[in-house]
């Protein structure tokens, strides 16, 4: 890696769908690091990708990709169903990697993922974004100074009408679709960011749609001492995006949306003590790659704030709820 002047991670992007061109647009932002290469299944959607973001390298093939020496770190952002295999690809060449959420389809897949890079002591971390953000970081700081007194309820909600597509990401059963894993996710890592990873019980209903997959959802998540989350997502319903958080002596709202917030306030009774508010120019993704960065300089194989054993334990949760709905995925 660079260690002349400033330290930058040199990113291999695995993908030139939208949330990789969200990435690269972002990175630009990044203290410690830069877009090295990109890697496609095609030449010519690698050079288009390259050309519009100035990716100095671009590969026709994934493979090509991973295996170039210059390539630190691998960013990951094709459809879940194909994370297992893009994480292993580039964990077997070596690199670390950022994969964007949900990590794989399930748990088991993430526990063969996981077992490569700690066998071979290679640096893996959820692509879980929202950890990062100020605002949110900024919620957890409130939080464990004590501001609100004991959290009791956590509220927070997830969802927006996508187009009606039955091929579409969101929407095909065979790339992974459904509200669960792609905007489920949030709300319930959210929850698992304020009282941990494992609640003493789940109920929860669901709308399966004409696709097979789940269209919306609720859940209530009990984890103990009067301690509950209920959460919602949605993605073919327009849902308030914010996140509540109740407390024995207060109340956090993160504002706007919960996915990219870029507010939050924090009451007492009824009147707003603080607020913070963020006015970056980033989208927002910048944060995660810094946090990369940061582990790879200080020889980390993981981050603290998103754990590999949270991220699984996170998605044996999500296992759990699809098995009260009896929603599989071919191949499962």
């Amino acid at each position: 890696m660079d260690k002349d002047n400033a330290y930058k991670v040199r990113w291999g992007i695995l993908s030139t769908g939208w949330i990789a061109h969200q990435f690269v647009t972002d990175l630009v932002h990044a203290s410690n690091g830069v877009a090295y290469a990109v890697g496609s299944r095609s030449q010519e959607s690698a050079n288009k990708f390259a050309q519009d973001h100035g990716v100095p390298n671009a590969y026709a093939t994934y493979e090509e990709l991973v295996n170039d020496p210059n390539v630190d770190a691998v960013y990951i952002g094709t459809p879940h169903p194909f994370h297992k295999e893009n994480a292993l690809l580039a964990l077997r060449a070596g690199k670390a990697v950022l994969c964007e959420k949900p990590f794989t389809v399930n748990s088991e897949e993430l526990e063969e993922v996981m077992a490569y890079a700690r066998e071979h002591k290679l640096f893996l971390m959820e692509a879980m974004w929202s950890r990062y953000i100020p605002a949110i970081v900024k919620v957890r700081e409130w939080i464990a100074e004590g501001r609100i007194g004991e959290v009791r309820l956590v509220k927070a909600d997830l969802g927006f009408r996508t187009d009606w597509n039955p091929e579409s990401r969101l929407l095909n059963p065979k790339l992974g679709g459904g509200a669960l894993l792609d905007v489920g996710i949030y709300p319930v890592s959210f929850a698992s960011m304020v009282f941990g990873p494992h609640p003493e019980s789940i109920t929860s209903t669901v709308h399966i749609g004409e696709t097979g997959v789940d269209e919306h959802f609720s859940m209530l998540l009990s984890y103990g001492n009067g301690k509950t989350a209920s959460l919602n997502g949605g993605i073919r319903l327009n849902m308030l995006e914010e996140a509540h958080v109740f407390g024995t002596e207060g109340r956090i709202i993160v504002e706007g949306t919960l996915v990219n917030p870029k507010s939050a306030s924090l009451y007492i009774g009824d009147e707003k003590v603080e607020s913070f508010v963020d006015d970056r120019a980033s989208i927002g993704y910048c944060f995660e790659a810094e946090e990369v960065g940061r582990c790879l300089q200080a020889g980390l194989t993981e981050s603290s704030v998103m754990s590999l054993d949270e991220s699984l334990a996170i998605l044996k949760l999500l296992d759990q709820i699809r098995a009260q709905w009896g929603l599989k995925y071919p191949g499962e």
